[in-house]
């Protein structure tokens, strides 16, 4: 009985481990020289598991795939998720751009499952957990900065869904990102910090930086060609721009070593693939070393580039030293930089602290084609926006967009949000104005350090653009990482996502000194007036006679012994 009832168990056991989702993580690590002489680093690592968090079967058990966004996928029923940290700000037309655009601060946005029935408490709740998750302030999101588009931010996973209900957008321009941040980041990785390329990841180093961004997204995706199944996919970006000077001491000579302060040994044990690309496009300008026969060739950004490939799985890409410390050195001047196709600037025009005009300046590089664009811009309430003065403009004519759509702010409940699509002219630039008003605050609504000014988030341009070679649209499996996040369906146009600069605006700020004089004032004078009405009341008073002379007391010893009455 005893050996039917071991027999049972394992069985039951292997049934369970054949029925367990399988999972799988790749990394990469892509590194672009730009012409500047800086260098740009991205980190790409990707978990994709086999598991239904969309089902009304619990998931329970995690081996590659945190437990901790998880349980929150399941907890709120979210279907996509996309939240980026970013510090500083990236230069279009001095870097070209981005593998995965990110915008100043925090952003966050997120599609629910048809299922949830109070999206904005669900998202409330969210943000409170996904604020201890990264330890960064994203419980101050709130109705005041979360707007609800029309018609951007589809979603990058599978699924056609139309209803934007239960999609949420906010951004926290001033969120400050550090080490806090980057550790629990690190920490859902499945190797951690321990190994393969996150051991790169050097905050003393990467916060050295010009500019720095993480973000994660969470997003269903394709099992097969066919699509008949589906699974969770987990991809982690962290990207980085060393600068010349202040990281590279001026001269052209970049290392990992340099870069990281930190070699590369192994690859992570559980990883399917680590691969280490070098962008070596514009190869006769520099000398890599140590050179690898491996190469391959991706299609990024609508151009065809060259990359080296260094494999992180085979013991031969280290070579005797068991170590891999990529040398780049500049042989050449550097050649001319291809202006990017789509680049888009913003500003705040006027004087005085009463009203003012928003500029956004949207550049159309390419010297023949015409495309549309669709502009998202979420304003905060405190600036009363005045709608009849937008005005579009493309080459000093009237540029009147094919679709509008405003919803009004609310004070203090919700801001502003303004989309519009937009036809771009070949060879041109576009101007969108709109006049505001700035608002007078409550005293308890300024920020500790008001004068600084309020910040607000950047504008988002969406955009298919125009590709100088054919994109490939089939299925992304054995593509690389960097060049496969969004999803490509037209040969001739790839998108492509653009943030603008975010506002510093100054507003009507009163002298807070003033309540802090008065205060002192009046403190003074209660405490004067108070204080001597109360000693006045409660002191007493004695008469104190003055003690007499030596000679009246000798007199007076004189008189007792006499019986003379004394003086």
């Amino acid at each position: 009985m005893a050996i039917r009832r071991l027999k049972h168990t394992r069985t039951h056991a292997h049934a369970c481990m054949l029925q367990t989702p399988l999972d799988d993580f790749q990394e990469e690590l892509v590194i672009r020289p730009l012409h500047s002489g800086d260098i740009y680093a991205s980190f790409q690592f990707r978990t994709v598991w086999d598991a239904d968090f969309m089902g009304d079967q619990k998931v329970s058990h995690y081996r590659l795939f945190p437990k901790s966004l998880g349980q929150v996928i399941t907890k709120f029923s979210v279907r996509e998720l996309h939240i980026s940290f970013t510090q500083g700000y990236w230069r279009t037309m001095q870097w070209g751009q981005p593998y995965l655009p990110s915008p100043p601060g925090a952003e966050l946005w997120v599609w629910f499952q048809d299922t949830v029935t109070d999206v904005d408490g669900t998202w409330k709740e969210l943000t409170n957990v996904l604020s201890g998750i990264f330890c960064a302030s994203l419980n101050f999101i709130d109705s005041t900065n979360t707007v609800q588009p029309s018609a951007s931010f589809k979603p990058l996973g599978i699924g056609n869904v139309t209803d934007h209900s239960f999609l949420r957008y906010a951004t926290l321009p001033r969120e400050i990102v550090c080490t806090e941040n980057l550790t629990p980041w690190k920490k859902l990785l499945p190797c951690g910090s321990k190994a393969g390329l996150s051991v790169l990841l050097k905050s003393e180093k990467l916060f050295h930086s010009t500019f720095h961004s993480q973000a994660v997204h969470v997003r269903p995706v394709c099992q097969d060609p066919q699509c008949r199944t589906t699974s969770m996919e987990l991809r982690q970006t962290l990207n980085v721009v060393f600068d010349l000077h202040t990281s590279g001491q001026g001269k052209r000579e970049w290392s990992l070593f340099k870069m990281f302060s930190r070699t590369l040994t192994e690859a992570c044990p559980l990883a399917s693939s680590s691969k280490v690309y070098v962008d070596v496009t514009d190869n006769p300008q520099f000398e890599l070393s140590p050179a690898t026969p491996l190469l391959t060739q991706a299609v990024v950004l609508g151009d065809r580039r060259t990359y080296s490939v260094y494999d992180l799985t085979q013991q031969a890409s280290f070579g005797s030293s068991r170590s891999l410390n990529m040398l780049l050195r500049w042989k050449a001047a550097d050649g001319e930089m291809l202006r990017p196709l789509l680049h888009s600037e913003r500003y705040v025009a006027g004087y005085g602290l009463q009203a003012g005009e928003i500029h956004t300046l949207i550049y159309n590089h390419h010297p023949y084609r015409a495309f549309p664009v669709l502009l998202l811009s979420a304003v905060p309430w405190y600036l009363r926006l005045y709608i009849h003065t937008l005005t579009v403009s493309s080459k000093g004519k009237d540029n009147r967009p094919s679709y509008i759509h405003y919803q009004p702010s609310k004070d203090r409940e919700r801001p502003h949000l303004l989309e519009m699509l937009l036809q771009l002219p070949p060879n041109s630039v576009t101007e969108v104005t709109v006049e505001f008003e700035r608002a007078l605050l409550k005293w308890t609504e300024y920020t500790p350090d008001p004068n600084h000014g309020f910040y607000v988030g950047s504008s988002v341009i969406s955009a298919l653009v125009p590709s100088v070679v054919a994109m490939d649209t089939n299925s992304t499996l054995d593509r690389p990482l960097f060049s496969s996040f969004f999803p490509c369906k037209e040969e001739a146009s790839y998108f492509m996502r653009v943030y603008t600069e975010p506002l510093l605006v100054n507003l009507p700020t009163p002298d807070f000194s003033m309540p802090y004089n008065v205060i002192c004032l009046t403190c003074t004078v209660v405490a004067v007036g108070y204080g001597s009405l109360y000693n006045l009341l409660t002191r007493t008073f004695q008469v104190d006679e003055p003690s007499p002379g030596l000679a009246k007391r000798i007199a007076n010893v004189i008189r007792r012994f006499r019986g003379v009455p004394l003086l």
